[in-house]
């Protein structure tokens, strides 16, 4: 068992499988020592959308529900980075991660739902785990997600 899959299971963290694409897309490309994951939402390990993750953070999705739905949408991005390099202790560094929150739009603390993916890597990968990050709010998200993530990351 590898460093990082010994970390997960000391959080009591199991990876769900790695989601498929929705449309005309591959979820993650490798390019040299970058791998590129693509928008994941905030499905739960059977695959489905929670009805408290669908919809507007600042109309009828809570705060809570909002952060619990980014840590998914991480812990989706890291199904997909494990499919395509196999061994988690190849990752030598989170270097960006993007989010989108499907937000009403005078909703400001869109930063503090964003924390539930960037926490899950740093609890995950340490000091690899810090990153870079952007997060906008938008008018809507594919299924009416609450919250999508995207992600780059450096491996050996």
């Amino acid at each position: 068992m590898s460093l990082i899959d010994d970390r997960l299971t000391e959080l009591g963290i199991t990876l769900p499988p790695a989601p498929a694409p929705a449309a005309n897309y591959v979820p993650a490309v490798r390019s040299g020592n970058l791998v590129v994951i693509a928008g994941q939402v905030c499905f739960g390990a059977d695959g489905t959308l929670a009805g408290r993750h669908k919809g507007k953070l600042g109309a009828n999705v809570s705060d809570e529900a909002g952060k619990e739905a980014a840590r998914l949408c991480g812990l989706n991005v890291i199904a997909q980075l494990k499919a395509i390099v196999g061994d988690l202790d190849k990752v030598t560094r989170c270097v960006r991660l993007g989010g989108f929150i499907n937000a009403a739009p005078d909703y400001a603390p869109l930063p503090a739902i964003m924390n539930g993916a960037s926490d899950l890597m740093v609890e995950v990968f340490g000091e690899a785990g810090r990153h870079a990050r952007s997060t906008v709010g938008v008018a809507v998200l594919p299924f009416d997600c609450a919250v999508e993530v995207e992600a780059m990351f450096e491996v050996a």
